[in-house]
């Protein structure tokens, strides 16, 4: 099983996005689903996988902190898109988070906000799939250099799929251009990276493009993609030979 796995992963770094998708949709059906933050990588893998499979099920962790162009674009992805987008919170409002831990607290402890907010909410969902489907790419951060296609994702304990791992940034805004795939406009306001209102602001030049993110922290994720080793898993009992068809 375990030679099974790093074939399908060699493979697979061979493989375009479409061709990673077919694989996810023909392998694991209603068990897979797409989770985004619904920044520009996210917006141009679901177009990809919309045009693959317009039936996916895709899934955000709204914190209660968003920005409000980002729960505008959920709307226009929505009526575009013709899916409906299921919102995971944590089990905590922000109230009951401000009465537990104070207020602020993403001031005084980010990773506990983050770890409240997102990464148990996102753990919760995950429970009920075999796989997900991520939109992170290698050059983002050191955390994400080493994330492959496919890959076992031994944090949350099934399938991890990140078909544009291996594009570039530029790769990502001609695909926004070509196909006129709706984005977040603070992107364009020098906000490469988006998350909670508290924690992101814009990136001043010659920053790095994750600068924006918890600024004054030495952090840069907020704990979903870590790396992790890789395990074997009983749900990985496919064949590379069964990998889903060249585009």
């Amino acid at each position: 099983m375990k030679e099974q796995l790093e074939k399908l992963k060699v493979a697979a770094e061979g493989w375009k996005p479409e061709e990673v998708l077919r694989w996810a949709f023909a392998n694991f059906g209603e068990q897979v689903a797409m989770a985004t933050g619904f920044g520009v990588e996210g917006m141009v893998l679901l177009d990809i996988a919309a045009r693959v499979n317009p039936d996916l099920k895709v899934f955000t962790g709204d914190t209660e902190f968003l920005f409000a162009e980002t729960y505008d674009l959920i709307d226009r992805v929505e009526k575009r898109y013709g899916l409906k987008v299921e919102r995971i919170y944590s089990a905590l409002t922000p109230e009951e988070q401000e009465r537990a831990h104070g207020p602020e607290l993403w001031k005084r402890n980010p990773d506990q906000c983050c770890s409240l907010r997102k990464v148990e909410p996102l753990k919760n969902k995950l429970a009920e799939l075999d796989a997900w489907i991520t939109a992170i790419r290698r050059d983002q951060t050191s955390v994400r250099a080493a994330a492959r296609k496919i890959e076992w994702d031994s944090k949350f304990g099934l399938v991890k799929v990140s078909p544009i791992a291996d594009w570039t940034k530029q790769m990502v805004w001609d695909y926004v251009h070509k196909h006129d795939v709706p984005y977040n406009p603070l992107h364009d306001r020098n906000f490469p990276s988006i998350g909670c209102t508290h924690c992101t602001r814009a990136v001043q030049p010659g920053e790095d493009s994750r600068a924006g993110r918890w600024a004054g922290f030495q952090k840069t994720e907020c704990g979903l993609h870590a790396t992790t080793s890789l395990t074997v898993s009983p749900l990985i009992a496919i064949s590379a030979a069964a990998a889903g068809e060249k585009a």
